[in-house]
């Protein structure tokens, strides 16, 4: 959420309560639920239909996955990074065009850009004593959302053949998107399609409530495997996602970094928002608004958020004396379920 720009995820910080069918159901249609894998995490697809889905759905991933896995070797993005000759499809346009806008919205600290310096960390830092000023400058002056377009043609413009571009903090979220289209497009008006930490839902599940979504409470321990509930949300006809530090940082003269790479500086991100979930239309902007608020700080992320449409915010952070604060949007209220 990974960094969060890497496909496979470090952490999920939502999970699903979905309530099991039951004979006395009074909805039309069977609740399916597919399960499995994709970008190296998983998804949870639950809908109401007459039929199961799962075929169609797994054939769209798999095309998904051939236009923006970089870990694929033939894939769109793959041959965009070498350079190669390639016709982009409507997959790689919509997020390559929506990734662009939210670089402007957020001054550049959403940028699919950044992995030249991610990879130069090293997974869990560690080539951070090998770490130089100079490295970092000589890495930043081929980083940047500004340093790569699509012209009118369709065609890739680079300011420099080394720009890379790693699209894993928004195409989850856009991936739940794309099965929600799938399913909507069958008139399916009843579901909820998670892809990691990243959650599409419509409608109402079998027991006739919105969905419920569990945002856990920070945790610091390193085996990811302690979970407790921080609070439950429940969503109808929105999209969620959620980021958060939490758990993968490290500490250097008494401060913590979080192991977010803020793409300006080139550095980690100084630890302030321990979990940024985000709530919005649809779960793209969901997706890649919380990877960005996680580089921006709280104060920041709070005044970007309140020129954004359709954008609600609940922070978890950290404060001066260590213990746990929380954020939350104005109406965020409306996503507590009461309990």
């Amino acid at each position: 959420m990974q960094i969060k720009y890497q496909y496979n995820s470090l952490l999920l910080l939502l999970f699903v309560f979905i309530l099991s069918c039951n004979q006395g159901s009074k909805e039309k249609y069977i609740y399916h639920h597919d399960q499995g894998e994709i970008f190296t995490t998983g998804y949870d697809i639950k809908y109401a239909y007459n039929r199961s889905l799962k075929e169609e759905i797994v054939a769209e991933l798999n095309k998904f996955d051939m236009s923006l896995n970089p870990f694929k070797e033939n894939s769109i993005i793959s041959k965009v990074n070498r350079n190669e000759p390639v016709k982009l499809d409507s997959f790689f346009l919509k997020v390559f065009h929506r990734a662009e806008e939210i670089s402007r919205t957020t001054d550049g600290n959403f940028d699919i850009t950044v992995s030249p310096l991610i990879n130069a960390w090293g997974f869990g830092f560690q080539n951070m004593d090998s770490i130089t000023p100079q490295i970092i400058d000589s890495l930043k002056s081929f980083v940047g959302y500004e340093k790569i377009s699509i012209d009118a043609t369709g065609n890739i413009i680079k300011a420099d053949p080394r720009v890379q571009i790693n699209t894993s903090a928004i195409a989850k979220g856009y991936a739940c998107d794309v099965i929600a289209n799938l399913l909507e497009g069958y008139g399916i008006t009843n579901y909820m399609v998670a892809i990691g930490g990243e959650i599409a839902a419509k409608g109402r599940n079998n027991k006739g409530a919105c969905w419920h979504i569990e945002v856990t409470k920070p945790v610091d321990d390193a085996t990811g495997m302690l979970s407790y509930r921080q609070t439950v949300l429940s969503l109808c006809d929105k999209s969620i996602a959620t980021s958060g530090n939490y758990r993968n940082y490290y500490i250097k003269d008494g401060k913590k970094y979080a192991h977010t790479i803020d793409p300006i500086s080139g550095y980690p991100s100084q630890l302030d928002i321990l979990g940024a979930t985000v709530i919005a239309d649809d779960c793209m902007t969901a997706d890649a608004y919380a990877t960005a608020f996680m580089v921006m700080g709280l104060k920041k992320s709070i005044e970007t958020a309140k020129k954004l449409a359709g954008i609600h915010y609940y922070f978890i952070y950290e404060k001066n004396d260590g213990s746990f604060g929380v954020e939350y949007s104005d109406g965020f209220e409306q996503f507590f379920v009461k309990e």
